[in-house]
């Protein structure tokens, strides 16, 4: 019996602009088409995705109150070196790692999603050195 092997030569390279966009509307889009769940031949054992480039980082939108509720925290391995700072000082200091956490969340765990996290590529302003890929512009449907 021969099992069907999908091809995983397709690599897209596309772009979303990521002002006015809510955070998690646009962690979703950005995450699926990661994973490359938006093909016919999803298989989730392989890494078939597009690569995402979002631009205009600092200019995402985040709802209700979550700008100072929402509180990122880490752990630097010392005693009482747990540090938090909240959604409004992490776009202020470094927004591209605000979307870069959202869309991790939402990737598979494990060497897997390492590696699918990698086809993630993250600035702040609107400028990419991805020009020579071609990549196509994908439009985020948002309520707002």
């Amino acid at each position: 019996m021969k099992t069907y092997i999908p091809k995983n030569d397709e690599q897209n390279w596309i772009v979303v602009d990521a002002a006015g966009v809510p955070l998690g509307r646009l962690a979703t889009l950005v995450a699926s088409r990661i994973r490359g769940k938006h093909r016919p031949d999803f298989t989730p054992n392989m890494i078939q995705g597009d690569f995402v480039i979002v631009l205009n980082a600092e200019k995402v939108v985040l709802t209700g109150k979550k700008l100072d509720d929402k509180v990122y925290t880490r752990y630097t391995g010392y005693q009482g070196g747990l540090r938090t700072e909240t959604a409004r000082e992490a776009l202020a200091k470094h927004p591209e790692r605000v979307i870069e956490r959202a869309v991790y969340g939402m990737l598979p765990k494990g060497r897997q999603g390492r590696a699918m996290h990698s086809r993630l590529k993250v600035y702040a302003g609107d400028k990419h050195p991805h020009a020579p890929q071609q990549p196509q512009v994908i439009e985020v449907q948002h309520a707002r």
